[in-house]
């Protein structure tokens, strides 16, 4: 194992006090591992509050910022935060007019995330939450009930984001967010495994001209294990996929996203791939994101997330943002 870092066991504090120096809008709380918007709370404003398990930067740490999240706690390496920061997390960002959650379905996620909402409620909090659940490669993994969150959770977090920023309610957040996710969805594929630091060792073997169809962020099992193909081919596996769950007309946001070891030159080929899937009198990619946004470690690979727009999704996905990963307007 070949990693650029101290120790398995510093790594996740060492790389919060590394975001905390080279970003000031930020304020890192190295103790209980949550990241807040600086000059957090703001008064009368909804607090948007994400989190999970280290290792998929930069979600969700490098999405707290103006018109995205105020705060996101940080697990350890594919480890669910406890609800202690989550309720930490939640008290910092607290405004006055209620804090949303932001949920990967993850069983750990999930669990944790009622938990808090619970203790902050007691604190006298309103809490919405909201799952992500939007990745069609498998109705049950490893890790989840149902189907795991996967590319999603950005484009949730900066539609939600935007509506909050701009005033919206309570209600009204939590329910583009909701919105959001009922018409997104994701599909990934694998073509290495990852290392988790602290196992010294890749979570899966794949042969050398294998490759993992519906992989999850964590590196669980997804559908089937198949040869490597083309681009083309690889890419009308995804599509076919997400078309089968989800009509593929309209304005389309599409997300070609890196699971942190594939090169952009191969990112964009996918994309190029994508948009040629795509062509036809009924449909129009109208947004796209091309890059990593939501990775597992080093993993080469990607995902392909898809979500149908309308004409106030389209507004509040183009509304100004500043955080360290995604960054227009402003």
């Amino acid at each position: 194992m070949k990693k650029l870092i101290n120790s398995p066991d510093t790594l996740v504090t060492d790389a919060l006090a590394g975001m905390a120096a080279a970003h000031p809008s930020l304020a890192v709380d190295l103790e209980n591992k949550i990241i807040v918007r600086a000059g957090a709370p703001a008064a009368g404003k909804v607090g948007l509050v994400s989190g999970g398990g280290s290792g998929h930067e930069p979600l969700h740490g490098g999405f707290v910022g103006y018109g995205m999240l105020d705060a996101a706690c940080a697990g350890e390496v594919f480890t669910s935060p406890v609800p202690d920061q989550m309720l930490a997390a939640t008290l910092a960002v607290n405004g006055g007019a209620g804090v949303v959650h932001v949920v990967k379905n993850y069983t750990g996620d999930i669990l944790n995330f009622q938990m808090a909402a619970e203790l902050a409620e007691d604190e006298g909090i309103e809490v919405a939450s909201v799952v992500v659940n939007d990745d069609v490669a498998v109705q049950d993994s490893l890790y989840t009930a149902g189907r795991r969150g996967t590319g999603a959770t950005v484009f949730v977090e900066k539609i939600a984001g935007a509506l909050a920023e701009r005033g919206g309610s309570l209600a009204d957040v939590a329910a583009v967010a909701a919105e959001v996710n009922e018409r997104s969805r994701s599909f990934g594929v694998a073509l290495t495994s990852c290392t988790v630091p602290a196992a010294g060792k890749p979570t899966f073997d794949l042969a050398e001209a294998e490759i993992e169809l519906g992989i999850g962020i964590h590196g669980e099992p997804g559908r089937t294990r198949a040869a490597l193909a083309s681009a083309r081919d690889i890419t009308a596996i995804v599509m076919d996929a997400i078309a089968a769950d989800m009509p593929l007309t309209g304005d389309l946001l599409v997300m070609v996203n890196g699971m942190g070891g594939t090169p952009l030159i191969e990112l964009y080929g996918i994309f190029n791939e994508v948009h040629r899937y795509l062509a036809g009198p009924d449909v129009r990619i109208a947004r796209n994101l091309v890059g990593n946004y939501i990775t597992s470690l080093e993993m080469q690979g990607f995902s392909v997330t898809v979500c149908r727009l309308t004409d106030t999704l389209t507004d509040l996905w183009d509304a100004p943002v500043d955080t360290p990963g995604l960054r227009w307007g402003r």
